[in-house]
């Protein structure tokens, strides 16, 4: 078990997806810092003490992942991941977002992602899970 200083932050609508997601987050021995649903409450609950962002693309007010994720990364220095039904809607990418995970997603899958992710921030050159799409940096 992880210890549980790695906080991350669920920014997804659909409730049972985030309760779900928020488990597994536990089960992992991560802490997770909040679920949020829209752009007010991502940008309320967003610390530079949170680690990573798991974001969705389509919110309660519409498509706001991708701005989302830009003022999570640029302005709290969060890694963020995308976790979306429809990663096609992000193109060649979204500034400052590491890449894309497409839903559903299962336990395993998010540890291998949340591992490669945290090694990265830890300035560890690692491989990529096969199932995360990256991003162009």
């Amino acid at each position: 078990m992880r210890p549980m200083t790695t906080s991350i932050l669920i920014v997804e609508d659909e409730f049972l997806i985030a309760l779900e997601m928020e488990e597994v987050i536990k089960e992992l021995g991560y802490l997770c810092a909040g679920i949020a649903d829209d752009m007010q409450s991502a940008m309320e609950k967003a610390s530079d003490t949170i680690d990573v962002a798991l974001v969705d693309v389509n919110l309660m007010d519409g498509a706001t992942g991708p701005i989302i994720a830009e003022k999570l990364a640029s302005e709290f220095g969060i890694e963020v991941i995308f976790v979306t039904a429809n990663p096609t809607q992000l193109g060649d990418g979204v500034r400052g977002a590491i890449g894309a995970l497409e839903k559903p997603v299962d336990l395993t899958i998010l540890q291998q992602v949340l591992d490669y992710v945290l090694a990265l921030r830890k300035g560890r050159s690692v491989a990529p899970p096969e199932c995360l799409r990256l991003f162009e940096s």
